[in-house]
């Protein structure tokens, strides 16, 4: 018996694909509507089945992919769409049911009376396979450690029969459903429900004072949310009125550890609290004239948060148990009683006064109301210290509000420019600002100089100013009054973007862009001084046949910031340059051939990325390495069509992966004396994956 491999299919598609590139086009009796406006009543679908293979383990590429592990997996999935004399119609579509990244969907209904919809999703998130700890009871609520521990620190542990391989990674599990259907002339109604759940662990860290571990937390979160709408639609007035609803709901309330250290014994966190929210919003848009239309929305939420809390410490004092614990006073309340009212609104006018001009015109605002109470809780740091002072927690609200005007003229020919003006007043409570004001004026200009050119260039200045710069009282210890915090600060934008676009030839175009952003912080002596990002790109498309498609494209991105900074609390006495940069170039070709039974496929990208800091404290400031990231990736596809019902599809994934991070690399469990660390490293992977199916048209 004869076997071939899948890369040998491929091959051999190619060379037919070579073979076969003077074939000459399919005969008229053979030709198919591929642009008929109306289904034919009865049932069609296609069912893929086959086998795919992974050459190698990688959280990295498994992440959201599902091809995490090395093996062999089932490529499973299909489509299937019905269409019935009376109006019914139904479809069903599922994809890697093989995998983790599974899906399947399916939807019911007749036209112009109802239609249902019941969906079901998986999608994995791998955060890293090459974390090793000597916790136990990783993904539990509670982690202890072996015989041996504690210890002063990670060199005097006994890691290398202690330590164990961990699992970071959640995957989140989605049901949803929903339902909608004709309730009257103009009148229509829909529900939906969703259901996701996910379940794993994740990265997180404790501290005892001078120490910190390394922990995996557990995930096991459900989210419930629905939504019921009611809409009206006519020739003039469509509306929208609707309840949404949220119900979040944590399995585990805390996490337990104990102190791999000399000192505490245990230690606890608070995991994610359970939390509703609830909205009423409704839209509606209505025609005033045939050239004057009006539109709006509102929306008015709450958002509670009444988990009860936990004890401030673990580390409680016991005369017998535990005479070096600490005296805390009780907490003032049981739980947050948590409260945020929320109210976004808006509308918008549009009119077209003459007949090349348009007017636009809106207001938006959006209130955040917090009426969390303001109590006084016990300071307690790292489990080991009662702070003198306690602390209160602040519940900030804000108002925002958003005007905006613009205008669009189009004159003789192709030629349009439009200019608008945008400002935005956000006004904060218990903040260092109360109010900031942004006004931003831009324009933009597209225009055909050439009957195969088009350009398209957009300015935009933009100020941000506030009424004063304050102080956090609130804030133990106090913060530098030097100190701007970027959101807050003064600020001067300015951003430029030009787009044109070349048809070479009824067959070739090409496209070039740039896009400029620069911020200044000029009144800013501590914190963020200036900001600027710069991009461009190319792209081209090229029709070789009817038969041959190609398309090729590059971008390039460099964003730079500057910061400053004390040591003691006064003027700047160090600064600090961030500067990343991120390069992409790709390519894709399809190519036809056979008369249409072979469809052949590539696309080819390589990414690189640097991220670059620098930091000024004076002659002995080492500069931080270089971060880099390389990404090369290959994909090729092919499906040739064995008879009129029966084809046979192929595919080669290759992935080539490399990165360099000094905050990972190198940094071992035992590395660092006072931080148990996981270990984990920068990842870097080499992956090929291939996969033949049969495809089954019905």
């Amino acid at each position: 018996m004869t076997t071939f491999s899948p890369l040998f299919l491929l091959s051999a598609l190619g060379a037919l694909s070579a073979a076969a590139s003077g074939a000459l086009a399919a005969e008229p009796s053979q030709w198919k509507c591929e642009t008929c406006p109306f289904e034919k009543a009865g049932t069609t679908g296609t069912l893929d089945v086959g086998l795919g293979a992974v050459s190698d383990d990688s959280a990295k590429f498994g992440d959201y992919t599902g091809l995490n592990q090395k093996g062999a997996y089932l490529v499973a999935g299909g489509a299937m769409r019905y269409r019935g004399e009376g109006g019914q119609y139904g479809s069903l579509k599922a994809s890697d049911l093989g995998l983790d990244s599974r899906s399947l969907a399916g939807e019911y209904g007749q036209e112009g009376l109802y239609s249902l919809r019941l969906g079901y999703s998986e999608i994995p998130h791998y955060l890293t396979d090459t974390a090793m700890t000597p916790f136990l009871g990783n993904g539990g609520a509670v982690l202890t450690l072996p015989a041996g521990f504690p210890a002063v620190d990670t060199g005097s542990m006994p890691l290398a029969s202690t330590l164990q391989p961990v699992e970071l990674g959640f995957k989140r599990s989605r049901l949803d459903a929903s339902a909608s259907w004709i309730i009257g002339q103009g009148w229509s109604t829909r529900i939906s429900l969703r259901h996701d759940v996910k379940d794993g662990t994740q990265r997180t860290s404790g501290s005892f004072f001078s120490t910190a571990s390394h922990l995996a937390a557990p995930v096991d979160q459900v989210t419930d949310q629905v939504e019921i709408s009611t809409s009206y639609f006519s020739q003039r007035l469509q509306a929208t009125l609707a309840y949404q609803g949220s119900l979040f709901r944590n399995g585990q309330e805390s996490l337990t550890w104990t102190n791999p250290f000399s000192g505490v014994r245990n230690g606890q966190l608070a995991l994610a609290p359970d939390n509703e929210s609830h909205q009423i919003f409704g839209s509606a848009a209505y025609e005033i004239t045939p050239k004057i239309r009006a539109s709006g929305e509102f929306a008015v939420g709450r958002m509670t948060q009444d988990a009860a809390f936990l004890a401030a410490t673990t580390n409680v004092y016991d005369p017998v148990t535990n005479p070096s614990g600490l005296v805390v006073p009780a907490l003032p309340a049981q739980s947050l009683s948590g409260q945020v009212d929320t109210f976004n609104a808006s509308v918008r006018v549009t009119a077209t006064p003459i007949d090349r001009l348009l007017l636009n015109a809106s207001y938006a605002r959006d209130v955040r109301d917090n009426q969390t109470p303001s109590l006084a809780y016990p300071a307690v740091s790292t489990d080991m210290f009662l702070g003198a002072v306690p602390r209160i927690n602040q519940p900030f609200s804000f108002t925002q509000d958003r005007f905006k005007l613009s205008a669009d003229y189009r004159w003789q020919g192709s030629t349009k420019t439009s200019v608008g003006v945008d400002q935005n007043y956000i006004q904060r409570t218990l903040q260092e600002v109360v109010t900031t004001r942004e006004t931003t004026l831009w324009g933009q200009l597209t225009a055909k100089p050439l009957a195969n050119t088009s350009l398209m260039l957009e300015l935009a200045h933009s100020e941000r100013d506030n009424e004063g710069y304050g102080i956090a009282a609130w804030i133990t210890p106090p913060e530098n009054p030097l100190l701007r915090k970027y959101n807050l600060a003064d600020r001067t934008r300015d951003k430029a973007r030009l787009r044109a676009d070349f048809a070479a030839s009824e067959t070739v175009n090409f496209g070039v862009s740039a896009d400029v952003a620069d911020d200044t912080y000029g009144q800013s002596s501590i914190g963020l001084t200036d900001g600027r990002s710069v991009s461009y790109g190319a792209d081209v498309s090229w029709a070789i046949t009817d038969q041959t498609q190609l398309s090729m494209f590059a971008q390039s991105e460099q964003v730079r910031s500057g910061q400053a900074g004390s040591q003691l609390y006064g003027q700047p006495d160090w600064w600090a340059r961030n500067k990343d940069e991120v390069d992409l170039v790709g390519m894709g070709i399809k190519h036809v051939a056979l008369g249409g039974k072979l469809e052949l496929g590539a696309d080819l990208t390589f990414t690189r990325s640097r991220s670059d800091i620098t930091v000024d404290a004076g002659p002995t400031s080492p500069p931080f390495p270089t971060a880099t990231t390389s990404l090369d990736r290959f994909k090729i596809h092919a499906t040739y069509k064995l008879k009129e019902s029966l084809s046979i599809t192929g595919g080669w994934w290759y992935e080539r992966y490399d990165s360099q991070d000094w905050r990972l690399d190198g940094v071992q469990p035992a590395t660092i004396p006072n931080l148990l660390a996981f270990g984990a490293q920068a990842p870097r992977y080499n992956v090929n994956v291939l996969s033949v199916a049969l495809r089954y048209g019905f």
